[in-house]
């Protein structure tokens, strides 16, 4: 029997304000305690300070923030014979959002001095300009997976 588990489709909604997917899942991400309607408001006042600032769709930078940040690869641990190696394994397009997501609120986070809705504005915009705290997460990423590709081999 497989040790692994089934995962189970959820299904989530699209936000109030621009009906999409994706920054429902944002705002999900954001969430904490179950508190929705705060992480609305952070997200919200993200994406006004965004417009504020780059005098553009938030929406559309948003997104392509979300793709600088998205990795492609990503390390894997696998014991094979008393050794773990890290193994570099391709990243679903699912498993890259959520993995870029989580690395946009946590180095918005890391951020200090200010209020999480200034934070995470920032934050997208340092990734949309492709110098982040996530987008070098990302890279690292790349460059320990290309360091590693010699156990790619080690794939299950």
């Amino acid at each position: 029997m497989s040790r692994r588990h089934r995962s189970i489709k959820r299904i989530i909604l699209p936000d109030l304000k621009y009906q999409d997917n994706i920054v429902g899942k944002f705002i999900n991400i954001i969430m904490k305690q179950g508190k929705k309607s705060i992480a609305e408001k952070i997200v919200y006042k993200s994406f006004n300070i965004i417009k504020n600032s780059l005098k553009d769709d938030p929406l559309k930078i948003f997104k392509t923030a979300l793709e600088k940040v998205r990795p492609l690869v990503e390390l894997r641990s696998r014991r094979v014979g008393g050794a773990n190696y890290q193994v570099p394994v391709e990243v679903s397009a699912e498993r890259g959002l959520v993995l870029a997501f989580r690395w946009i609120k946590d180095a918005a986070k890391k951020r200090s001095g200010q209020q999480m809705h200034i934070k995470i504005a920032n934050e997208i915009i340092d990734a949309f300009q492709e110098r982040g705290e996530a987008v070098k997460k990302r890279e690292n990423t790349h460059k320990m997976a290309e360091a590693n590709k010699a156990f790619a081999h080690y794939l299950w």
